[in-house]
């Protein structure tokens, strides 16, 4: 009787099986045929390696993955958070070489800075040579504008490029834009550049040449020479007379060209494929060590200085993570070299989200337990696809459902309830970013308040008494922070910060909330600033030739 048993227990959960994938919307015969061809796909599913069936509901999946993804960044839950990321910014300010390092970028624009500036743009598959012209922040809505700018694809050749042909082929391109701009008698052009390559930066508009990466050859014979010099060299070939003033990253380009526009502007946030912030902190709150060499009158001129934070590379041991960002981690090339990027990024968000469903393919039954099999190989789900996902908040999410089964197909086309879950997980993870992004920006904007008060000299003011003699209270230390600017503007830029559905919103109604349970006053605005690395450039150019 115990084989016969075993084939009524079998043929039961065929047909169970089959009558799920009938009303998922597939034939009942289409069910039945499946079995028989592949009925494995019905029987059981494998996690770990080993032998599992599907155990829970979808709704008992999704109730965990929100408590998993959000339930840690409640409101005390995420000032315990940021909290714990202020202590490890302090620290890092007077050890690691490789976070909180301040640049050679100290001078913030005025507002007063005017005249045209030649602005470069060098990134991994794009050159862009613009004029820029400032014309005041009394100009309003007129502040700065491009005059003239033009791209060009760094194609395959050109990464094969060796040596001085790089840099012949980029003076080539910039003779091309800027040769009919400018004035004859001019006897130094004076250049921004924004390099988005490591360079070991040793004065404002120095620094020397390291490995490109990205499959760049022009580095070759070249390591250890002075990037301005290379250029300078190259475009005096091409009869220009140019000089490379400054030298800026995303991130602090993005803070220049807002604080151009926005005086109280003191973050320069980059949220897209990766993330990073700049910030504009006292001289004095670093140790001496992390300044490496600069000569003294470096010292001497600057009171505070835009430092990189390289934002990714904190959070180890603080931050809330689940079973799949551990995997996330664990499968990494560098694992816990950057914990917090892969949290907040756009190159990350769609893996977390794609572990995730394959999760809730073999525990839950999603997609009639039947994974994609684009899905089966890691980072296929891009952070794109799930912003379109999230974007569809009609009834039907027809829209959605077309997007995923265009990209993911299967035999069997995902159902609305499918979908829903796949929506549901992706705004789980959007919205952790975008509060752990919210705490960042919070806790560096404390530390700022903080390290302003700590380094500040006090200076004693006589004690004031009104009419009749009376003496009156001294000015407290709260009172004398006050005089850092009330409300501080935040200048963001990047594909997620940007085009996300409601990461922007979101993000600063968390950093509202933080703020307003501060015990510092003031307000913490985001703003957004439009090609902030060539208008960074051109401000960080006025800065050292007008100081």
């Amino acid at each position: 009787m115990q084989p016969l048993t075993s084939a009524m227990t079998t043929l039961k959960k065929s047909l169970l099986a089959a009558l799920k994938s009938f009303l998922r919307g597939r034939s009942f015969l289409q069910a039945i045929l499946a079995f028989w061809i592949s009925p494995k796909a019905f029987k059981e599913h494998h996690v770990d390696g080993k032998r599992t069936y599907p155990s829970r509901a979808i709704e008992d999946f999704l109730k965990e993955a929100e408590k998993l993804f959000l339930g840690s960044i409640d409101e005390d839950g995420l000032r315990r958070y940021s909290s714990n990321l202020k202590r490890q910014f302090r620290e890092r300010l007077h050890g690691h070489p490789e976070c909180m390092l301040p640049s050679f970028n100290h001078l913030l624009p005025t507002g007063k800075e005017r005249g045209q500036y030649l602005a470069l743009d060098v990134g991994g598959s794009t050159l862009r040579v613009a004029l820029v012209e400032l014309r005041g922040r009394e100009a309003t809505g007129r502040e700065s504008e491009i005059i003239r700018m033009v791209s060009f694809k760094i194609t395959p050749e050109v990464k094969k490029l060796e040596g001085l042909s790089f840099f012949d082929w980029m003076a080539a391109r910039i003779h091309e834009v800027v040769h009919n701009d400018l004035s004859q008698e001019q006897d130094i052009i004076p250049m921004g550049l924004a390099w988005s390559f490591p360079v070991e930066q040793v004065s404002l508009g120095g620094g020397l040449l390291l490995g490109m990466g990205k499959g760049f050859l022009a580095t070759n014979g070249l390591l250890g020479q002075d990037l301005g010099e290379l250029i300078k060299f190259a475009c005096k070939k091409q009869g220009l007379n140019v000089q490379l003033e400054a030298i800026v990253n995303d991130s602090s380009a993005t803070l220049l060209s807002q604080a151009y526009v926005h005086g109280s502007t003191r973050f320069g946030l980059i949220l897209g494929t990766g993330t990073n912030i700049a910030v504009h902190l006292p001289v004095s709150a670093f140790s001496r060590a992390k300044y490496g060499k600069r000569p003294e009158s470096w010292f001497e001129s600057a009171s505070h200085v835009i430092v990189n934070t390289e934002l990714g590379m904190f959070g180890k041991d603080i931050l809330p993570l689940t079973r799949w960002d551990e995997l996330l981690n664990a499968s990494h090339p560098r694992p816990d070299f950057q914990p917090l990027e892969h949290l907040l990024s756009g190159f990350y968000l769609g893996e977390i989200c794609r572990l995730a469903i394959v999760e809730a393919v073999e525990t839950a039954g999603l997609l009639g337990g039947q994974l994609p099999p684009s899905l089966e190989k890691p980072y296929s789900l891009d952070t794109e696809i799930l912003s379109r996902i999230e974007a569809d908040t009609s009834p039907t999410l027809e829209k959605a459902i077309s997007e995923f089964a265009t990209h993911h197909p299967t035999t069997t086309s995902p159902t609305f309830s499918d979908i829903s879950t796949i929506r549901a997980l992706a705004t789980f993870i959007s919205r952790r970013s975008a509060a752990l992004l919210a705490a960042s920006v919070f806790s560096l904007w404390e530390l700022r308040h903080e390290t302003e008060a700590e380094t500040a000299p006090v200076t004693p003011k006589p004690t004031p008494s009104n009419d009749s003699g009376v003496v009156l209270p001294s000015p407290s230390i709260d009172e004398q922070i006050k005089e850092i600017e009330a409300s501080t503007k935040v200048a963001f830029n990047g594909s997620v910060i940007e085009h996300y559905p409601e990461y922007l919103p979101t993000c600063q109604r968390y950093i509202d909330d933080l703020v307003a349970h501060s015990q510092y006053p003031g307000s913490v605005d985001l703003v957004p600033a439009i090609e902030s690395s060539i208008l960074g450039a051109a401000v960080a150019i006025a800065c050292a030739t007008t100081a």
